[in-house]
């Protein structure tokens, strides 16, 4: 038997006696006598179980037992007394212990529950987190979203104060989500993860002041393309199963990987077959199109002149449904047959205010109100004006249709590490539910009645081009945030 546990008996000869039968059962043993002691213990260093006294001074074990939750909510408390009955017993469970043990201690019951609690805690922890891990990469195609949900279960399920996953990028190594806090800077963990990656299996780093960090490396088809690295405080000892459930978490990072290089794959060969048919469709549907529009504006004058004013409203929507299969087949083309850039220097600031600009009509007639945080220090970068100005047009577009009622559509810039960029649009509208957050860049998927539903793939298509990210923050009812990453050139 393995692990530590923390025991606190007012009476010194009962907490010798169980200190050592404890400690001969291979566990780490901390003892103490005093109840407040043990929650300072508590506070700084954590256990696998713990045995309290049900009677002490000024706490009792059912009073620890609720503070020591406070501060580990998920340490299995065994609840010791000399005077048990099944009035305590069911008092001391109602009160989140794991267990009640009585004394004198038969050694079998003892070892029993105390193998059942380590056993139990582990399992049910690690099976709730993964649990969640594996619905996430299930439901979501949002390689961002799974990431991020690994990072948060990984930190809660190794408990330690920060998890971080890192993904080669740009001939670096860069952190792509995090969960916690800590004082230690990413250079440290970077460095475990650089390990992780060099050796293609788990390990533990000892740092500064005895910190100790575990890395595992995220393989995709054989080769190591990131690693999720787990920082523990000096007093966690770090055990081989907090390496093995470290690459297990690992593993589902690696697999949303994968799934969104197999996903990329494929649009790309659906990008090229699309091409194709766009090139022939759109010739054949372009000349039509315009015939039927001229036709439509001719009969519109008409029947205005005899003052058919219904004819002429069915005549302006004959020319809207032209309007927006024209629209279609031009993005068709767009998205089917991605452009050659024509990258030069551009004020990124300057291309956002002739968005706003662009955008001002729909902002007008929906009561908008635009906030700008646009940032003096951002630098210019090349990129291809044109496209990343139909992109960021698109989000801000996007954040306006989603404020029907008015809002506030905030557009901000900023410098980022490394000379790269920062753009984002912010509204704060109705929001995207999980389903429309997971489609919002599939082919022709909209919410809008009269979207094309190109729009968002084609803002990522645009970005993909320049080698940058797109992030989208979306909840229903609290507005979207969608930030455009540009790397630096």
């Amino acid at each position: 038997m393995t692990g530590s546990v923390l025991v606190v008996d007012d009476d010194p000869h009962i907490l010798e006696v169980l200190e050592m039968r404890l400690a001969a059962m291979g566990l780490d043993v901390t003892a103490t006598r005093d109840p407040v002691d043990a929650l300072c213990i508590l506070g700084e260093r954590g256990f696998d179980v713990a045995l309290f006294d049900l009677r002490m001074e000024p706490l009792d074990g059912i009073a620890l037992t609720r503070a020591a939750h406070e501060k580990q909510s998920r340490l299995p408390v065994l609840i010791m007394t000399a005077h048990g009955t099944i009035d305590n017993a069911v008092q001391a469970i109602k009160e989140g212990a794991f267990d009640f043990i009585t004394k004198p201690f038969v050694s079998e019951e003892l070892s029993g529950k105390l193998a059942r609690a380590l056993s139990e805690r582990r399992w049910a922890r690690d099976r709730d987190l993964l649990r969640g891990v594996g619905e996430t990469l299930a439901s979501s195609g949002v390689v961002e979203h799974v990431l991020q949900v690994v990072a948060e279960r990984t930190m809660e399920a190794t408990e330690t104060e920060r998890a971080v996953v890192f993904l080669r990028g740009g001939g670096a190594l860069r952190p792509r989500a995090s969960a916690g806090a800590s004082p230690a800077p990413l250079a440290e963990l970077a460095g475990a993860a650089h390990a992780a990656i060099a050796g293609c299996a788990p390990v533990v780093v000892r740092g500064a002041a005895g910190r100790l960090t575990l890395a595992a490396p995220l393989l995709v088809d054989g080769a190591a393309e990131g690693a999720l690295v787990a920082e523990n405080p000096s007093y966690v000892v770090a055990t081989a199963d907090d390496l093995a459930l470290l690459a297990v978490f690992a593993a589902h990072a690696a697999v949303a990987l994968k799934n969104a290089r197999e996903q990329s794959r494929l649009r790309g060969g659906a990008l090229a077959a699309l091409g194709r048919v766009a090139t022939q469709v759109a010739h054949e549907l372009n000349n039509p199109l315009g015939g039927l529009k001229l036709y439509a504006g001719l009969l519109q004058d008409r029947l205005r002149k005899v003052g058919d004013d219904q004819g002429v409203e069915m005549a302006l929507k004959v020319d809207r449904a032209l309007a927006h299969l024209g629209d279609l087949a031009s993005d068709i083309t767009a998205y089917g047959r991605p452009p050659e850039l024509r990258q030069e220097p551009v004020g990124v600031n300057t291309l956002v205010e002739e968005c706003l600009d662009l955008a001002e009509d729909r902002i007008a007639t929906r009561g908008v109100r635009v906030v700008r945080e646009l940032h003096d220090t951002v630098r210019e970068v090349r990129l291809d004006a044109r496209e990343i100005r139909k992109a960021v047009l698109n989000l801000m577009l996007n954040g306006v249709d989603a404020m029907e009622s008015g809002g506030t559509l905030t557009v901000r810039t900023r410098p980022l590490d490394g000379g790269r960029i920062e753009i984002a649009v912010e509204d704060t509208g109705c929001g995207m539910d999980e389903e429309t957050r997971t489609r919002m860049f599939e082919l022709f998927f909209t919410t809008k009645p009269n979207g094309t539903g190109l729009g968002m793939a084609i803002t990522r298509s645009v970005v993909d081009l320049h080698g940058g990210r797109l992030d989208v923050e979306s909840a229903p009812g609290r507005g979207t945030r969608v930030r455009i990453e540009l790397p630096a050139t």
